[in-house]
């Protein structure tokens, strides 16, 4: 596991909550991807308990499932899932980008855009990690000049939920040279809010259309 060992802390058990669902959210883990117990602790650096206590608590937040009595798995999402966190992020995540992007400060377009071009380098050297953090980083750096701390709390929840599945994307990524991201730059430089928020939204109903594709393939895998 790639994680580097957290600094002795007396919030041990919430440091490895927040190192593990950071991971989550941008995808480091793989739906189907078993975390036991002793590997969590060892690649924090930290006793079972502290790892154990963050593993229970995102698998009653429903971010982890439970294959044995010391390992969990990530969960693969539902198609019922799916669409409910795909209804949710358009309201929300279409709200903060607008607010973000009306408070946007100087200069985040140009951020942006060296997101995006080590996004494309990823891809291109099939880094998928480094893609979905990438893409990630790039969300929420609009998202987070909402000024809205409960609104992006919020977005993070269904990214946790979601952020895993983002795997299934990755290889689609490069289909689509000029998409969502170079609209939202472009559209940041010309101040035109509302197009930003487009942008985003239809980001969003991209990666709902793969991915409910995805799972209809999975799941006649499966069936098969």
């Amino acid at each position: 596991m790639d994680h580097a060992p957290l600094t002795k802390h007396p919030r041990l058990g919430d440091m490895a909550y927040e190192a593990i669902t950071a991971r989550l959210v941008r995808g480091a883990f793989e739906p189907g991807r078993k975390l036991p117990v002793r590997a969590v602790a060892d690649a924090l650096g930290v006793s079972s308990t502290p790892a154990r206590d963050a593993l229970n608590r995102l698998a009653a937040e429903g971010a982890l499932v439970y294959s044995g009595p010391k390992t969990v798995v990530v969960p693969h999402l539902t198609m019922n899932a799916l669409e409910e966190v795909t209804a949710m992020r358009l309201a929300l995540e279409g709200l903060a980008a607008q607010r973000g992007a009306e408070r946007a400060p100087a200069g985040l377009a140009d951020s942006l855009e060296s997101m995006e071009a080590k996004i494309t380098k990823a891809l291109e050297s099939r880094r998928y990690a480094d893609v979905l953090w990438a893409n990630k980083e790039f969300h929420f750096a609009v998202y987070r000049d909402c000024g809205m701390p409960y609104l992006l709390s919020a977005i993070e929840t269904l990214w946790l939920r979601i952020g895993p599945s983002f795997h299934e994307l990755c290889p689609e990524f490069a289909v689509q040279k000029y998409g969502a991201h170079e609209v939202i730059i472009e559209s940041l430089r010309e101040g035109d809010v509302e197009a930003v928020r487009a942008a985003f939204e239809g980001d969003i109903r991209d990666s709902y259309r793969r991915l409910k594709q995805a799972i209809r393939a999975r799941v006649g895998r499966a069936g098969g």
